[in-house]
Parts: structure tokens; sequence; C-alpha cells
């Protein structure tokens, strides 16, 4: 089978594609045909050994797969070879076909299509688990989402607004926040027009937003606490503008507040049937079409450099999707 392999740690130029053996199940173990596969910022880094996870060479990028079950091995009850799945590896699926474990598979709905349904994992994964699980975010609260022009940002937007809370999208320029405007954000601030803390402020009456969904860190960080509401959460979700800021704790206590962490990746280690029902609850509502995740793009297995230069020069405006 065909599989795109990096093999040395030079970003896309060390991708190839090659011929591997497929796979066979053990216990547990679906053996998945990938028919997409979505990638993300992160695959720019993991091919040049800079992201958290190293995983040996040579590897497939590709964290998120969609597809039909091909084969099963034993201890797999629940499971039915054709059943339409999705799975969110880590790495490792950007191949014909892919070993998932059992426990990791989700159903896809009829009416939501492959690439769609291989690229909500991370985003809206990370989203529903820091706003609902994290956040203890409540209907009619006010969220804040800094960075909320990116793939984070706008599914955070999303799901929020799903939730019942009034969304303050933040964002650098005009046209991004456009955009935020098109996912469902009612209020737009651009970091450019001022000072953070007071423009949140005066946005919600002088009493500060509920929940803070920072996808940036940086100096924007201190000032999105310092606008919090009284037992505000600040969910710390990833430092977009390459500084993690060291926030004074007092700004925490004199607001009853917490700074809550978000780590995605490891809470679906830790608790994989939480997961899943947070994705089965993604699924439903995109068939519904409550959610409409957009698609920059998608790309056959032999382009897999080309989709991720896209995201190494920040083109991607939604998911870039491999069609194995």
């Amino acid at each position: 089978m065909k599989a795109a392999l990096c093999k040395r740690l030079d970003g896309p130029d060390g991708v190839e594609i090659a011929d591997i053996a497929a796979p066979e199940p053990g216990p547990g173990e679906a053996v998945v045909a990938v028919k997409a596969a979505a990638l993300n910022f992160f695959d720019t880094l993991i091919t040049r050994g800079r992201y958290q996870a190293k995983p040996e060479l040579p590897f497939s990028p590709s964290a998120e797969i969609a597809g039909v079950v091909e084969a099963l091995g034993p201890e797999t009850n629940g499971v039915r070879i054709g059943d339409r799945v999705m799975a969110y590896l880590g790495w490792g699926g950007a191949r014909e076909k892919v070993l998932v474990p059992v426990s990791a598979l989700v159903p896809i709905p009829d009416s939501v299509s492959d690439a769609v349904a291989c690229g909500v994992s991370v985003t809206y994964g990370t989203a529903i688990h820091g706003l609902k699980d994290r956040g203890k975010l409540k209907s009619g609260e006010t969220v804040a989402v800094t960075g909320a022009a990116g793939g984070a940002g706008l599914a955070a937007v999303e799901i929020a607004k799903l939730m019942g809370a009034r969304v303050i999208a933040v964002a650098s320029s005009a046209d991004k926040l456009l955009v935020c405007r098109d996912h469902g954000a009612d209020e737009l601030l651009n970091y450019a027009d001022g000072d953070l803390k007071q423009a949140l402020r005066d946005l919600t009456g002088g009493k500060g937003v509920d929940v803070v969904y920072d996808c940036v860190g940086g100096p924007a960080a201190e000032s999105a606490v310092r606008a919090l509401a009284w037992e505000g959460r600040f969910l710390v979700v990833g430092f977009a503008s390459g500084e993690i800021p060291k926030l004074p704790l007092n700004l925490l206590l004199l607001r009853g507040a917490d700074a809550v962490g978000v780590f995605w990746g490891e809470s679906v280690k830790r608790d994989p049937a939480g997961h899943k029902r947070n994705m089965a609850q993604v699924l439903d509502w995109v068939a519904a079409g409550k959610l409409n995740p957009r698609i920059h793009g998608t790309f056959p297995l032999d382009a897999i450099g080309e989709a991720i230069g896209v995201l190494d020069r920040r083109e991607a405006v939604g998911k870039v999707v491999l069609t194995p």
C-alpha cells in the first residue's frame, strides 16, 4: 500500500511516498481504509522534529482520519466491517490503510462527508473539551476567544455559540474578524485598536468576561486575565504568538478566578470514553447543519508536500485534507 513517510526532519522536503506492507489487526484493533486524512499546523513542526511528540523515523504525518473498517482482529465487539468511522491517531494517518484501536473509533453519520469528519477531532475536540469539560461554560455566559480567526479559534467561536454563550472574537485584522463574524461571533475586537482589557470590560458593561479561550499567549494574555469577571476562567489553550506568558497570580486571587490548562491530546488518552462522547456530539451538530467546518482544500496523497506547504506558509483558511 502507499504511505507518505517522513524520512528526514526537513519539513515537507523530508516526506516521500513509499510502498509499505498493509497492516494486520491484532486483538482489539481494526484496519481502516483511509478515505480522508487531515493535516494541522503541528504537522509542519512534527516533520521538523520541533513538536512535543517525536515519533521514530520514518513515520507518516496526519493525526486525524476518516474511512471504512476493512478488517477486524479478535475482541472487537461493537464494530463491523464496512462501518464508516473517524479517529484521532496522534500521527500516522497519511497512508492508504491504518491500524486503529477499536476504542478510538467514532461512527460517522451518513450525512457527514469523510473530508469533514476527518478534520473535527483536533480543533472541535479541543474546543468542546476546553469549554465544556475544563471551562464549565454555561449558557448565557460571555466568552472571549483570542486568535479567533485561526482553526482552533474559529472552532471555539462556533462551539461556544452552540453552548449558548455570547462570543467576543479577538483577532489581528479586520479581514480576520469578518471571518469570525461569519462563524457566529457576536462582538469583534482588533488587537490593534487599543487596550484589550478595557475593550473587553466595555463590551461587558464593566462586568468582565466569564471565560477567556486563549490560543495566543504572549503579552495579550495578561490583559485578558485582567478583563475576567468574578469567578472567571482563563483557559490556556496554546501559544500561537510563540511567547509563553508569565501571569501575576494576584490577578486570579482578586477575581476569585481560575487559570485552567486545556491539554486535549492527553485528555484523549486518559478519558477516551469522554472524548468519544464529545466527538459524537460534534458530529451530531454537523449532521444537523449546526456546524459547518470549513475545508481549505483537498490534495492527493502524493501532493502531501504541497499540502503541508500551505500550512507552513499560513495560507490555510479551514482544514487541509489528504485523499489517499
